[in-house]
């Protein structure tokens, strides 16, 4: 009758068991008990309730985990093969039979006791578990000595330790690792997983291939980004799902722009505008004018600019746009016939409160008021907030920023730009800014350059003959070989290539990849220490690679152009301390990021 009575009783219970596990979809549940009214008095070790222990806690050592005394809270927990539970006296004074779940978490690590209350507590056998207990969200006491603050949480189905998720950044813990590499990327012909970083990132880069192979220099970009990223795609795989998102621009806007010249044809140009990204904030970004702007250029460039503005920490979204509209030689009124019919189709998309155009390569203060001249005849607002629309901000500080960059970079080596002789590649305004800007700083600039060709300074070029360049520059068309006319030391196209000029730093604001392999050799066997870009892409990927290998310094343009988001989130209130101080905390930023995954100096992994 006995063994009959056990027998029964280990049924039930054990029926009892399996309602618990087919109620909870998790299967963590260990068990139930049902606390039982007693009379309150000095408390023992004696256990109110029994807890049926799931099979991992019977492989356990008997311990004893003491919980925090809080009301309607659990106070004592023997773990072994009898686990029991001390109850509070808030709960032993509730009516019998109210149900009490206990589970646990990683195998028999953590034991939670899980309440109707408002603050329910979490108990941990082994100091190991405590870091997990805490990252839950749990309040957590053991006899260790080791104690969490208390926290409140909800009986909800999020809440349960096996739907959170951490919040580690670009670090991850395993069990998360595995589940996002065990998703495909890719499900075209069969779902495309990948097995590590790097295979993430070809994976990524074959796919931009496959659906844009004619935009070359979007390619460019794309490669050399997505094999930068590999190691953080290593980390947490997740970000590999990301970066695909990133790959497509969220709007791509092309228009005819038709406008009329001074003999009165028509002609027809291609206007552009990319939103690319809204992540981070409304969308704001240049406008670029050039016969060489087409759709591929935009596009790389959007892309670039979704990093760069990441890099102030700015609620700033990435937006590009421009046309294959030369302005160089074109009349005044042919610029701004050209200006009015782009803004009446461009005005349909931005505004003060949804994209904000600012100058970039061919669009100065003239094209600026050209373009928000015909954006005011087709729309009342122009504000938003205080916020001003398409109005002179910046002036030279891009270019004082790129030389802050150089600073820093020096610093690191504990050298300075004093005295540095520095080639300067274009003439445009942010060329001359980092000229004025260096000879604030005591170095010396050596040239300047445009499509037909460069002058150099053997000397030097001071701040009155900085003013002459400027006078010359700033009348449309004219091109920088005039200088020579007003100097006597000056030459032209003299040596043949301006790489063939001894320097110790080089900065590139001219055109679109005009720095091959051959040049940074070129410039490296010359003294050259570091090539800092002022301008969008003026080094290809090969370049880079070769500057690498010869220990020449680089800083590219996502790190060294990100002045002119700094002085877009500042406004006026702008100083040049602020701006070197912002400088300075985005180089480390970079720094500490490529010395985190072993790209130590690599600012193009940082």
């Amino acid at each position: 009758m006995a063994c009959a009575d056990r027998s029964a009783k280990h049924e039930q219970g054990s029926r009892r068991s399996d309602k618990v596990r087919a109620r909870d979809p998790t299967r963590e549940i260990a068990g139930v008990f049902e606390s039982s009214s007693q009379p309150e008095g000095p408390r023992s070790l004696q256990p109110r309730s029994r807890v049926a222990a799931s099979p991992a806690l019977h492989e356990q050592p008997a311990t004893d985990i003491h919980a925090a005394p809080h009301s309607d809270c659990a106070v004592y927990c023997s773990i072994g093969r009898q686990p029991s539970v001390l109850l509070s006296p808030a709960l032993r004074s509730r009516p019998p039979g109210t149900r009490r779940e206990v589970k646990t978490i990683d195998s028999a690590q953590i034991v939670s006791c899980r309440l109707e209350d408002p603050n329910p507590t979490m108990m941990i056998s082994t100091r190991a578990a405590l870091p997990r207990a805490v990252a839950l969200g749990c309040s957590t006491a053991s006899p260790l000595g080791v104690k969490a603050t208390a926290t409140t949480t909800t009986r909800t189905k999020s809440s349960s330790p096996k739907n959170l998720v951490r919040n580690e950044g670009v670090h991850q813990n395993m069990k998360l690792s595995k589940s996002w590499r065990n998703k495909p990327l890719f499900r075209r012909q069969g779902d495309v997983r990948f097995k590590s970083g790097l295979e993430a990132s070809k994976l990524l880069i074959a796919e931009a291939n496959r659906r844009d192979s004619h935009e070359a220099e979007y390619i460019d970009s794309i490669t050399s980004t997505m094999e930068a990223l590999a190691p953080m795609f290593d980390r947490n795989p997740r970000y590999a799902f990301v970066a695909k998102q990133l790959m497509e621009p969220e709007r791509f806007v092309q228009f005819r722009v038709a406008w009329m010249d001074d003999v009165g044809v028509v002609r027809l140009n291609r206007g552009f505008r990319i939103q690319y990204s809204s992540s981070l904030g409304p969308y704001e970004g240049p406008l670029h004018l050039g016969s060489h702007v087409n759709a591929g250029l935009v596009k790389a460039l959007g892309f670039d600019n979704v990093f760069s503005n990441s890099l102030t920490g700015y609620d700033v979204g990435s937006s590009v746009g421009g046309s294959d509209f030369n302005p160089q030689n074109k009349s005044e009124a042919e610029v701004q016939r050209f200006c009015q019919s782009y803004m009446t189709e461009l005005a349909k998309y931005v505004g003060p409160d949804i994209d904000l155009p600012t100058m970039g390569m061919g669009v100065a203060e003239k094209e600026m008021g050209y373009l928000f001249g015909q954006y005011k005849r087709i729309n009342n607002k122009c504000t938003n907030g205080g916020i001003s629309f398409m109005t002179k901000t910046g002036g030279d500080i891009p270019g004082r920023a790129v030389v802050l960059f150089a600073k820093a970079m020096l610093k690191d080596k504990n050298q300075s730009l004093m005295g540095k002789r520095c080639l300067i590649i274009g003439s445009g305004k942010i060329a001359r800014a980092v000229a004025d800007t260096l000879l604030d700083y005591g170095a010396v600039p050596l040239t300047f350059s445009d499509e037909s060709g460069h002058v150099y300074e053997p000397n030097g070029i001071d701040k009155g003959k900085l003013k002459t360049i400027t006078t010359i520059k700033q009348e449309r068309g004219t091109m920088i070989g005039r200088y020579i006319m007003s100097s006597t030391t000056a030459t032209f196209n003299e040596p043949g290539s301006i790489f063939d000029i001894p320097c110790d730093l080089c900065f590139p604001c001219g055109g679109i990849k005009s720095i091959d392999e051959d040049a940074v050799n070129t410039l490296a066997d010359n003294g050259c220490t570091g090539i800092i870009e002022g301008g969008h892409k003026n080094v290809t990927n090969e370049a880079r690679q070769v500057a690498k290998s010869r220990g020449v310094m680089y800083c590219p343009h996502i790190v060294s152009l990100t002045g002119t988001n700094i002085s877009h989130a500042n406004g006026h209130s702008l100083d040049k301390q602020t701006l070197e101080a912002e400088v300075n905390r985005i180089y480390a930023d970079v720094k500490e990021a490529a010395t985190e995954f072993n790209a130590r100096g690599d600012l193009v992994a940082g």
